[in-house]
């Protein structure tokens, strides 16, 4: 094979092959004799089937997986001869006008990684801030699982139903006079006010008493999931067995071991653990972009332009569709466009850490076991239905190219965590907002500006620049199901499902 180099400019790599005929027609007759003893031909004795009948029954299709073969393998060898180490996979074609019995010429391009000095890990001084847990938050905590074991007493029957008191019904459902599945029930509580049932159900229950029976009228949302009941007027009868007012939850020791704990310092002890893992989180974003932003100063390298290209279209992509979404999508696509180059600028600030993190991984002999993979394999799995996991699974164990895009977040975790646990790091009592501000000051400069939406997305790799979030109240709500405490394909049609909380950062 004739090599020759026609491109060395920066990591751009090209170069032309030459493939002899004689060695591409050497192979195919290796072939034929390969096969030979499993050809089949009447007239003939197994394994007696002449080679140039072989070629000329099979030769077309032995040319072919021969040329392919052989063209792999020879960008194979290229890539180990010249001690290339490829971005991406290299760009192969073949010369126009090949036929078979001729010489094969190829090209080949390729970017390759850049050589990257010997990162230090020597000296590296981090600031861990910790947020205690105060006996304010402490409070608040205990009173949200007030809030949330609220408890209710029977109400005088001179008591009219107001917002926050409770019901409890019996009720039952018909479509144009006629029952339907799952709109009937009995001993439903309602807590008026809470937004459980479709609109306009509750709000015709105001002021009820117990014993009074009453028929209301409603419509179902015209994005209600059963398909039989979209934008169908309904009546109900209901009846009203009990109203009950809201008492006073006192959280003390009956309380903690109602909710089945032992005693109110161990459910003190779960709190808190709780909120120290909310926080700790934040903690080491904190002190991720500290070591990110510490890389960045102190390694400029030149860094492949494919890979630039597509972190760029991964981060654009991912802008324009929330852009698309903002209550003004041509405002907002077109603060995006004001603003492209500086994502660009974040693209390349990502792979430039990538690379560099992994580099400090592989000099330090930082690995993913077969463990990990398999469980990152198998959690991954877990976010398709049952029916598509193992299609999933069987897509991954053969893709390589899956695998590494699984890999690499873990893989950068690690090397993270190994780059702290050499580190010399401070620590640090502060308040959450004082460690959200900390975060906020870290950003890398290019990543001042903010997307159009003025919202934050979560940062990956190299702290980049945050897209735009839509915030709780301005999500879709959540399909529409129907009330009651007996199993799903018994519910009744009325009541509906909490709205979807905003995407977390």
């Amino acid at each position: 094979m004739q090599i020759v180099e026609t491109t060395n400019e920066g990591l751009k790599r090209a170069y032309s092959l030459t493939i002899p005929a004689k060695d591409i027609e050497a192979k195919i007759d290796a072939e034929v004799k390969k096969i030979a003893p499993q050809v089949r031909m009447p007239g003939f004795r197994p394994g007696k089937v002449p080679a140039n009948l072989i070629r000329k029954m099979h030769g077309d299709a032995l040319h072919s997986d021969v040329l392919n073969t052989t063209l792999r393998e020879s960008v194979e060898g290229l890539i180990k001869d010249k001690e290339l180490r490829p971005a991406l996979q290299p760009k192969v074609e073949m010369t126009e006008g090949y036929e078979q019995g001729k010489d094969a010429e190829l090209t080949v391009e390729v970017e390759v990684l850049p050589e990257i000095e010997a990162p230090w890990i020597e000296g590296l001084k981090l600031e861990k801030l910790n947020v205690p847990v105060s006996d304010e938050a402490m409070d608040e905590a205990l009173a949200k699982v007030a809030e949330n074991q609220k408890s209710y007493k029977d109400a005088a029957k001179t008591k009219k139903a107001g917002e926050g008191d409770q019901l409890i019904i019996d009720f039952v459902g018909r479509v144009d006079g006629e029952e339907f599945e799952g709109g009937k029930a009995e001993d439903t509580p309602l807590v008026l006010g809470s937004g459980q049932f479709i609109p306009g159900f509750e709000d015709q229950l105001t002021g009820v008493k117990t014993g009074d029976t009453k028929t209301i009228t409603v419509t179902f949302p015209e994005d209600y999931p059963a398909e039989h009941l979209k934008g169908k007027d309904a009546e109900f009868d209901v009846t009203v067995k009990q109203v009950k007012v809201e008492t006073e939850t006192k959280v003390d020791e009956e309380f903690a071991k109602s909710l089945g704990l032992e005693s109110l310092d161990k459910l003190k002890e779960i709190l808190k653990g709780q909120l120290e893992q909310e926080t700790a989180g934040l903690t080491r974003t904190q002190m991720k972009r500290q070591l990110l932003d510490k890389l960045a100063a102190d390694y400029d390298f030149e860094v492949p332009p494919t890979m630039v290209e597509a972190e760029f279209e991964q981060i654009w992509n991912q802008l324009q569709a929330e852009a698309a979404r903002e209550e003004d999508p041509e405002a907002a696509q077109k603060e995006l466009e004001a603003e492209k180059e500086d994502y660009r600028a974040i693209a390349v600030r990502r792979v430039r850490l990538g690379l560099l993190l992994s580099e400090i991984g592989q000099a330090n002999k930082v690995e993913i076991t077969q463990q990990e993979m398999s469980m990152l394999i198998q959690q991954a799995a877990q976010q398709y239905r049952p029916e598509d996991r193992e299609r999933f699974l069987e897509y991954v164990r053969q893709d390589a190219m899956a695998q590494a895009q699984l890999r690499a977040p873990l893989y950068e975790d690690k090397v993270v965590d190994f780059l702290f646990d050499n580190a010399e790091v401070t620590e640090r009592d502060v308040t959450r907002e004082e460690l959200e501000a900390a975060i906020e000051a870290e950003e890398a400069p290019v990543e001042e500006k903010k997307a159009p939406a003025k919202k934050k997305a979560p940062a990956k790799k190299a702290a980049a620049k945050k897209a735009p979030a839509k915030a709780a109240a301005e999500k879709k709500p959540a399909a529409k199901k129907a009330p009651a405490k007996k199993p799903a394909a018994k519910k009744p049609a009325a009541k509906k499902a909490p709205a979807k909380k905003a995407d977390a950062e």
